[in-house]
């Protein structure tokens, strides 16, 4: 790939926003795929009873993931309200619909 290929994509805009946004999803897709992990882990480790302890050691943690992800929605959702308010993000009323 070419530098210009890996640079981000950056509308003035929403400029910001469509960052913020980026970083988050980013965040969730790394979440997701540590989910799929550590059931795929889990699952693998039950086939031996010698394993079952780290098993379910590996099912606790893609339980813990499942809960990152909604936690990762909202704190996505505080920091776009807060660079609304300090004006650098659409105004009240703009459509800000997720990209």
């Amino acid at each position: 790939m070419s530098e210009e290929q890996n640079r981000p994509l950056v509308l003035h805009v929403w400029g910001d926003e469509l960052v913020i946004r980026r970083r988050y999803e980013t965040a969730s897709i790394v979440n997701d795929i540590l989910i799929a992990l550590w059931f795929i882990a889990g699952s693998i480790m039950f086939f031996s009873e010698a394993w079952t302890t780290a098993g379910t050691w590996c099912f606790l943690l893609g339980s813990v993931e499942l809960l990152i992800r909604p936690v990762i929605r909202l704190f996505r959702q505080f920091h776009i309200r807060s660079v609304r308010a300090s004006g650098r993000g659409p105004a009240r009323g703009e459509s800000s619909q997720d990209f």
